[in-house]
Parts: structure tokens; C-alpha cells; sequence
């Protein structure tokens, strides 16, 4: 797991930074962007996470949004909605376009880390199950 590539997302600065240096502490590598439309920058421009943790309620571009392009566009990135503001209907809509889980503000950070590595592992077995499938 080490060297594993978190993007998290999340428009309160404090949150980002704090959660971004204790994910470092578990030997993750995490980025960070404060809205929807720089997550999505980010991912067209720079190594493509392994794991997005990504909050609902963003300026410029909603949570459910990137979520829905992310998935489109990078099918393999885990995600994991981590918001405050979640409601029941949010939820079932974020597990059917495909977020790997859905979790409320505050978490723990071991939680946390925890479905990051799920997340992650998940993504190793789809990617190595469709590199088997090509060979």
C-alpha cells in the first residue's frame, strides 16, 4: 500500500490540509483540490490517483458530478464519498455510479485509511483481472 495515490477532495481548506498530512503519516501519497472543477483538472493533468475521497457539497462542480465524470472518463479510480451533508437519496445515487463507499463527517481517521486501503485493493484486482483478460 505504500505509495498509494489519494486525491482528496474538499472545498474546506483546513479539512484537506489536516486529513492530506495524517494520510501522509500512513505512507499514502495524497493531493489535494479545494473544488470539482480542479479534481477534474487534476486528474487530466497529473498521474492518475488510485483513490479519490471526495465530498458532496463542492463550489463550481457539485460532488455527484465529478463523481459521474471520473467514473466515465477514469473508470478505475476508487472513490469514497466522505460529506457532511449526505442524505439517503445522495447515497443511493453516488453507489450507483459507482462510489466504492459513502461515509459521513467526522470519521475516523483509521476508518478512514482503512476503506482507502479496501478501495485500493479493489482496484488492483479489477485492473490485474482485465490485464488478464488482454493477454
Amino acid at each position: 500500500m505504500k505509495g498509494m495515490r489519494v486525491l482528496i477532495v474538499d472545498d474546506e481548506e483546513d479539512f484537506r490540509t489536516t486529513l492530506a498530512g495524517r494520510l501522509q503519516l500512513r505512507d499514502l501519497k495524497p493531493d489535494t483540490a479545494e473544488d470539482g472543477k480542479r479534481a477534474l483538472e487534476f486528474l487530466r493533468q497529473q498521474v492518475e490517483p488510485d483513490v479519490m475521497v471526495l465530498d458532496l457539497r463542492l463550489p463550481r462542480l457539485d460532488g455527484l458530478e465529478v463523481l459521474r465524470q471520473t467514473k466515465k472518463a477514469y473508470p478505475y479510480i476508487e472513490v469514497i464519498i466522505l460529506t457532511g451533508h449526505g442524505t439517503k437519496a445522495a447515497e443511493a445515487e453516488a453507489r450507483q455510479l459507482g462510489a466504492f463507499d459513502y461515509l459521513h463527517k467526522p470519521v475516523s481517521i483509521d476508518l478512514l485509511a482503512e476503506k482507502i486501503k479496501s478501495a485500493y485493493r479493489r482496484k488492483l484486482e479489477r485492473t490485474t483481472a482485465l490485464a488478464a483478460l488482454t493477454e
